[in-house]
């Protein structure tokens, strides 16, 4: 009798499983200057995502409803974003996570460690002001990080720069090549749509009800109603402009577009919806899926079956009535299941997470599974801190996320001792998320903390939350130095140099030296006299290290 041949290892339904969930996903950040639209364009897409029926404004009017990804009464008072979120969604079979930043420059800080949890960027430019200096910021971050960006060049409806021109001015700026997925016909208050590249159809808006999704019409290259809808000169010039962008400019590659070197660009108008849902359908085919993250173990497949993810983001008070705080967590590799138990990186303790959250702006509800790509939310009672790594099987640590150099620096006084523990707590679980940086005298005597910060706003921010959130007042003492430097080789390097002239030693919440400079002068004056001395501008990543409380 012949026996039959050895039939195939039959297929891992998990395994399949979970590339089938990684293959759905798309996961980005908006990066842009204050006043480019970011918000307004993040409400729009989760319309046409159909997350929310109808899209707030950032300072809304009468009945107009607010917008969901600025949450914090702070930020619907002054009509900006000042913290992250995370909203998730489900758009033509995918799952998209959007990473909401702080637009204002002075939370800076708070986007670089957004962007470190994104697979892609959008960076959104103002048709009338072109490239901006927060925009320049980001997108540095972004190449250092070779993250794919997607150009959305907002407000055509108002009067602004030729499209042309705007072009080139990312080429020549950045360096990063265009490719225009759409073409504007007209601008100001004779926009009318866009010329889709790809197929020669005309997309025409119609403007809608505030707040709704925009009507939309598709003509093709021969229908007879485009003469009659369009006006004759603007859609020459538009045709005439393609032609040029075509005979000049770079071909579509997506190996290109995913390192990060070429840019799909997209016309249109968040406020009036122009131009939202092309863009959502085209970024769905063009943006990359989850992809490998570096670690101590080299890069991480997100097709690992076991789980792993970074902390990227702790926020306190989402809930007021709760006093909880949360650690935004990205998954990075194998399923997430809720109950699971999962190894603790820098502390090597194992925890179980019992009430993990899927998170939409301010609401929540609990999860029971995730994938890479998306971002779950994790009660945290004082266990987590930003850059850690949670993972089950064999050990994995990602890359921690760095601290970079603050310019303003203040003394936070308590002016009430019996407030003391509320203080402290404040201070601890604000410092924690990093809505600011503490720093500490090494006087042991001076126990008020030093507030550093990038911007301003950043001060009035946490002394707003500690009013707001915990019920304490308190009292800034502006300190006057804009420079701070890290000490490579920690407290030893800087004892073998001696005394140091014009500038202040303090440590930092891992106790590591830090340098205050009054001004850039006074730096390089001390580099030149203690050429031995290595400074840093960004602090080193820490690992293994508990901070230190105030």
């Amino acid at each position: 009798m012949i026996s039959p041949p050895p039939s195939a290892s039959a297929p891992d339904p998990d395994a399949a499983a979970l590339a089938e969930a990684v293959s759905r996903r798309r996961n980005f950040a908006i990066i842009s200057h204050p006043d480019a639209g970011k918000t307004t364009l993040t409400e729009k897409l989760l319309l046409y995502g159909g997350a929310i029926q109808q899209a707030g404004a950032v300072k809304a009017k009468g009945e107009q409803r607010k917008v969901t990804s600025d949450w914090m009464e702070l930020e619907k008072q002054r009509g900006i974003s000042i913290t992250s979120t995370v909203l998730q969604f489900d758009y033509a079979g995918s799952t998209i996570n959007l990473l909401d930043t702080p637009g204002h420059q002075d939370f800076s800080e708070d986007t670089y460690r957004t962007l470190a949890a994104a697979d892609n960027a959008v960076m959104l430019v103002d048709a009338a002001k072109g490239l901006e200096p927060q925009t320049r910021k980001l997108f540095e971050v972004c190449r250092m990080r070779r993250i794919p960006i997607f150009t959305f060049i907002n407000k055509m409806d108002r009067p602004g720069r030729e499209p042309l021109e705007l072009i080139d001015e990312i080429e020549q700026e950045l360096g990063l090549a265009c490719w225009p997925v759409n073409w504007p016909i007209g601008s100001g208050d004779r926009f009318r749509g866009v010329i889709d590249r790809r197929s020669q159809d005309l997309l025409l808006f119609e403007r809608a009800e505030r707040g709704r999704q925009s009507l939309e019409r598709r003509l093709a290259p021969g229908d007879p109603d485009r003469a009659q809808r369009v006006e004759a000169e603007l859609l020459e010039q538009a045709l005439e402009e393609l032609e040029l962008v075509e005979g000049a400019g770079a071909a579509l590659d997506l190996e290109r577009v995913h390192a990060g070197e070429l840019s799909p660009v997209f016309f249109g108008s968040a406020m009036t919806n122009f131009g939202v849902r092309p863009f959502l359908d085209a970024f769905l085919g063009l943006a990359q899926p989850p992809v490998a993250r570096e670690s101590d173990q080299g890069p991480v497949d997100p097709l690992r079956p076991e789980f792993s993810g970074f902390v990227f983001k702790l926020q306190a008070n989402m809930d007021p009535r709760h006093r909880d705080r949360v650690a935004f967590v990205r998954v990075c590799s194998g399923r997430f299941e809720k109950d699971m138990n999962v190894r603790h990186a820098r502390s090597g303790r194992t925890i179980r997470l019992s009430r993990p959250q899927k998170l939409f702006g301010q609401d929540r509800e609990v999860v029971d599974d995730a994938y890479p790509g998306d971002v779950i939310g994790l009660n945290n009672p004082g266990m987590f801190a930003i850059g850690d790594t949670l993972y089950t099987g064999s050990r994995v640590e990602y890359e921690g996320i760095p601290c970079f150099s603050p310019e303003i620096f203040a003394w936070l006084r308590n002016p009430n001792p019996s407030a003391f523990k509320s203080f402290r707590k404040g201070v601890n679980e604000l410092r924690e998320e990093g809505a600011v940086q503490v720093l500490y005298d090494t006087d042991p005597s001076k126990r008020d903390p030093i507030l550093a910060a990038v911007g301003q706003l950043q001060l009035e921010v946490v002394q707003y939350r500690l009013e707001n959130e915990y019920g304490v007042t308190s009292r800034l003492e502006p300190l006057e130095f804009s420079v701070a430097r890290w000490v490579s080789g920690g407290w030893p390097a800087l004892e073998s140099v001696g005394r140091l002239f014009n500038c202040k030693t303090v440590r930092d919440a891992w106790d590591r030296p830090v340098l205050l400079f009054r001004n850039d002068w006074n730096l390089h004056q001390l580099q030149e006299d203690h050429p031995q001395l290595e400074l840093h501008g960004v602090a080193p990543v820490v690992s293994g290290v508990e901070p230190i409380a105030l």
